[in-house]
């Protein structure tokens, strides 16, 4: 699978079932080329520009389940995932 084709696929947590928006950016090990966490800014944000100045950073241990639309995850503290955006300026 491509990373094009994940950033096409929504992210929803099944603990609450929310929405948590699109995959934006992938964190991988550079000496294994393993993925360790999926990137998912907040609806509507693109890191700053057009609103909200957060994203989730999900471990890649958290995903469930990856469908041909959906990326089910599995966070039992969403606020935890939550972090600034690294390029988010106001």
């Amino acid at each position: 699978m491509r990373f094009s084709d994940l950033k096409r696929k929504e992210v929803v947590n099944i603990c609450d079932c929310k929405r948590l928006g699109f995959v934006g950016d992938l964190d991988f090990d550079p000496k294994t080329g393993c993925i360790k966490h999926l990137i998912v800014p907040e609806a509507g944000c693109i890191c700053g520009i057009f609103g909200h100045e957060k994203e989730y950073v999900i471990p890649f241990e958290d995903v469930k389940q990856i469908g041909d639309d959906l990326i089910l995850v599995e966070m039992k503290k969403p606020k935890d995932a939550e972090k600034p955006c690294k390029d988010g300026k106001k």
